[in-house]
């Protein structure tokens, strides 16, 4: 992996768009939150026709630090490695968007915030949030930044049903659009590992109903298990035996005991303990959940095709050969269904072992695709 402290770093703005007043945004379920609050960055300059603005998606437990340093972590963004001058996403060419989404805990609007009705922390007052409600936000700080039309939306996992959102209900809005790793619908099986991590997260005493923040307390131990569970699905089992096997962690021979005796249980516990310091539980419960219900062609009669029927931009969709999480097959539905509403789409499956991280990792070929892809579109819009 490259040395990222040997490259040049992108040019960053960290800001936030406050929006009040009657039906500042109207939900899915139907609720209002009239206050609220979208934290964005900002990389490269926006051009004089407005026209290089490229919007990314973060996944599950990402936020708007896509490039260079997170200020609350120490560590680099989440796609460091293609966000900067001269990588995937040129912030010399390209002006560059990146949220938290709605229901987060990184500055946007979401269940530990403070609700103006009651002067608490909303807790699980807040409303349920969809996929669709993310990207109405996301559509939101667009206009906010005179934006009329985007060159690329892009993002990985749930990132990825963002961009798909975006190309069902604002096809007008993008000129090329990029879902990797990601599918049309949760499965069954997705769902299942979600509520695993919510059942962890509220069967610890100090949740309290979802109001620990009221009380003075955090459910660190439930949200770490599910951070445990969740980060298996992130990997294959081809990485995790590359990368530990069943060696031991500090110890010639096993203990006997329940202590980490193996070093990917050491490694699992880490995550834990690394993820409690930056992410909220309740947010962890309200992200899932809109996954969950995340199914395009349900909302368009059950044709996925009829989800895309009025979109012009260019599109390619993504996949990696070792991602169980969200497999090829799922990213063949999409592009069969792109397919049937006559889209312009192109689609590439990318060898790795590296299981469904892979979007976030070194793999120069998906750089070389990806850098093509944006590249096409931009020449084809006089984009510089």
């Amino acid at each position: 992996m490259p040395d990222d402290r040997a490259q040049p770093q992108p040019t960053e703005r960290t800001q936030t768009l406050r929006l009040a007043g009657p039906r500042a945004l109207t939900l899915d379920s139907g609720q209002v939150l009239d206050e609220v609050t979208i934290a964005y960055n900002t990389y490269g300059e926006l051009n004089a026709a407005r026209s290089n603005a490229i919007f990314l998606c973060h996944a599950l437990t990402g936020d708007q630090h896509a490039a260079s340093v997170n200020p609350l972590t120490g560590r680099s963004g989440w796609w460091d490695l293609m966000v900067g001058p001269g990588k995937v996403f040129d912030t010399n060419r390209f002006f560059v968007i990146s949220s938290n989404v709605i229901g987060g805990c990184m500055g946007t609007t979401g269940p530990k915030d403070i609700d103006p009705a009651t002067g608490k922390p909303y807790g699980l007052t807040f409303p349920v949030i969809t996929i669709r409600d993310m990207v109405r936000a996301q559509v939101l700080l667009v206009d906010h930044l005179g934006i009329a039309e985007l060159l690329c939306v892009a993002g990985g996992s749930m990132g990825g049903m963002q961009v798909l959102e975006w190309m069902a209900s604002f096809p007008e809005r993008l000129v090329s659009a990029m879902p990797i790793a990601t599918a049309a619908k949760h499965s069954a099986q997705n769902i299942a590992f979600h509520e695993v991590g919510r059942q962890a997260i509220m069967a610890d005493p100090d949740w309290r109903g979802g109001h620990y923040l009221t009380d003075g307390v955090f459910p660190s131990k439930g949200l770490a298990v599910a951070r445990m569970a969740a980060h298996i699905t992130y990997l294959s089992e081809a990485a995790l035996q590359r990368k530990f096997g069943r060696e031991l962690q500090d110890r010639a021979t096993v203990s006997y005991a329940f202590d980490a005796d193996f070093q990917v249980e050491s490694y699992l516990r880490h995550q834990g303990r690394s993820f409690v310091e930056r992410f909220d539980a309740n947010s962890y419960l309200y992200i899932t959940r809109a996954m969950d219900y995340f199914d395009l062609a349900a909302d368009h009669g059950g044709q996925l095709s009829q989800a895309f029927k009025w979109l012009k931009a260019r599109v390619c969709v993504a996949s990696f050969t070792s991602d169980w999480l969200f497999p090829t097959i799922e990213a063949k539905r999409i592009v069969h269904a792109l397919n049937a509403a006559a889209a312009n789409v192109s689609f590439v499956e990318f060898a790795t072992d590296t299981g469904h991280d892979a979007f976030l990792l070194n793999i120069p070929e998906m750089f070389t695709t990806f850098r093509g892809f944006i590249d096409a579109v931009a020449a084809h819009r006089g984009v510089k």
